[in-house]
């Protein structure tokens, strides 16, 4: 892992339909990110946001893919933004808005090839396209994008086609998925392992399994959607869904993966202030990304 990290704002605000999380990434800046990661020893770079359409600029639009091509356009700016750390070999974090921004980071760092795997933490699936979508939603069609379905525009971020393979992804913590999105999901590759797999096997087993499954990627890059955890633990964010992480099992999933020191990108996405309270939600992002760039309580 690098001890030089680029972070960048995308206040990605067309993806899901609850207004508040372009405010995201200003405030886990607030909440003490920067700070935070100079004191495990980081030279962080603060690149300050990238230029996202606003809604209200945008035209009205109730299609299968909503806002599709202002959100392509931001990710394929996210794309040479992030595609810039990989080339220099830097760390890099990433802080959304919704969780399309994903399509961006992830599609860049994977431009060198079969050498990273992906680590999914979300609530949801992800897996959705225009064809199966019962929303619209384009956030909730990233992972899906990623692996060379849905529309082009997204799925030609970058490069054409697949970014990565159901074998180098890992769904982790879901509890929510859509009917077709679950087929989808079971015909994909991915190693989806359900809240239910965190209950049974304990966060520690579900988290090495996870690691078990991509052990031949030299690198890789985490994308945590704040909703993986239990409402009661980060409120702030547009889905909620009961039952998620607890605060000490998201904390421990962190310290597993930085124990590899193969995590060299993060994607902290989903933080919505106007939901939050006193930025609670925020604050707990930091405290995961600094488990996960090497603090330690020992």
């Amino acid at each position: 892992m690098s001890k030089s990290i680029q972070l960048f704002g995308v206040p990605m605000d067309l993806g899901q339909r609850r207004r508040g999380v372009d405010m995201g990434p200003s405030a886990v800046r607030y909440a003490g990110l920067n700070d935070r990661l100079r004191a495990l020893g980081y030279d962080v770079f603060d690149n300050g946001n990238l230029s996202v359409p606003l809604p209200e600029n945008e035209a009205p639009d109730q299609s299968r893919a909503r806002h599709l091509q202002s959100i392509a356009a931001v990710c394929r700016d996210v794309y040479q933004a992030a595609s810039g750390c990989v080339e220099r070999g830097e760390s890099a974090v990433f802080l959304g808005g919704d969780h399309s921004i994903s399509i961006g980071t992830v599609s860049a760092m994977t431009t060198h090839g079969d050498s990273m795997g992906l680590i999914w933490v979300d609530a949801h699936g992800d897996f959705n396209t225009p064809d199966i979508t019962p929303s619209g939603n384009v956030h909730g069609m990233a992972l899906a994008a990623l692996l060379g379905h849905g529309a082009p525009e997204l799925t030609g971020i970058g490069r054409a086609g697949p970014k990565l393979k159901g074998s180098a992804t890992v769904l982790f913590g879901a509890r929510d998925l859509d009917p077709a999105e679950r087929k989808a999901l079971r015909d994909s590759g991915i190693l989806v392992l359900t809240m239910r797999s965190v209950d049974e096997l304990g966060l520690a087993a579900a988290a090495r399994q996870a690691l078990d499954h991509l052990g031949p990627f030299a690198r890789l890059h985490v994308s945590l959607d704040m909703d993986s955890l239990d409402p009661m633990e980060a409120p702030g964010v547009g889905t909620p869904v009961p039952g998620g992480l607890t605060l000490r099992e998201a904390h421990l999933l962190m310290e597993i993966l930085a124990d590899t020191r193969k995590v060299g990108s993060l994607d902290i996405v989903e933080v919505n202030p106007i939901l939050d309270e006193r930025n609670r939600t925020a604050r707990l992002a930091v405290d995961l990304a600094s488990s996960l760039f090497g603090q330690r309580i020992y």
